[in-house]
């Protein structure tokens, strides 16, 4: 599996590059990620968000390790309220969900959807399972948590550790109603 990964939205205008191994692959089933997917994969042109029983996946990336080599300007954010601490950063000129960042997150939460077929790091963990109305409809392939568990948030301590305890600002101007 390469260690670089272009990544781009469905016209080609944004253009991420993900270097290195990521912190981890998830699906997540928070309400939250939920509500934002329905809004996301709504407007006109969008990818799904959605997987089969409602899960975001993702793939969690140190943001020392994304570049945004082309169309930096096309980003714009989402928020599900005005008051919410996390953006969803999505491509203006296709509607492509790219990513979800944490307020004070040392990482970018990169949409599964971004990844060429083939190439999505496998998934590892299915998190905040506990949101659903019945989390006995999902597989058994992978941990199914019912919210986010102590190895993961180790594996994010590693990572900022790593990254020597920064916290890289992405600034992204406007913002995109959904």
């Amino acid at each position: 599996m390469s260690l670089v990964h272009r990544l781009t939205c469905a016209c080609g205008q944004v253009t991420l590059i993900a270097e290195k191994a990521p912190i981890a692959s998830v699906e997540c089933y928070c309400s939250s990620c939920r509500a934002a997917g329905l809004r996301l994969q709504r407007l006109p042109g969008s990818r799904p968000v959605l997987g089969r029983h409602d899960g975001t996946r993702y793939v969690l990336q140190r943001k020392d390790r994304v570049r945004f080599a082309e169309g930096h300007e096309r980003m714009k954010a989402f928020r599900l309220s005005p008051d919410a601490g996390s953006r969803r950063v999505v491509a203006d000129c296709c509607h492509t969900p790219l990513f979800l960042e944490f307020k004070g997150g040392h990482w970018l939460s990169l949409y599964g959807g971004l990844w060429p077929t083939g190439t999505l790091p496998a998934l590892q963990m299915r998190t905040m399972t506990g949101d659903l109305a019945d989390p006995s409809v999902l597989p058994d392939d992978v941990p199914n948590l019912k919210r986010q568990s102590g190895p993961f948030f180790l594996a994010l301590l590693k990572a900022w550790i790593a990254m020597g305890l920064r916290n890289p600002q992405i600034k992204v101007t406007g913002e995109i109603n959904a």
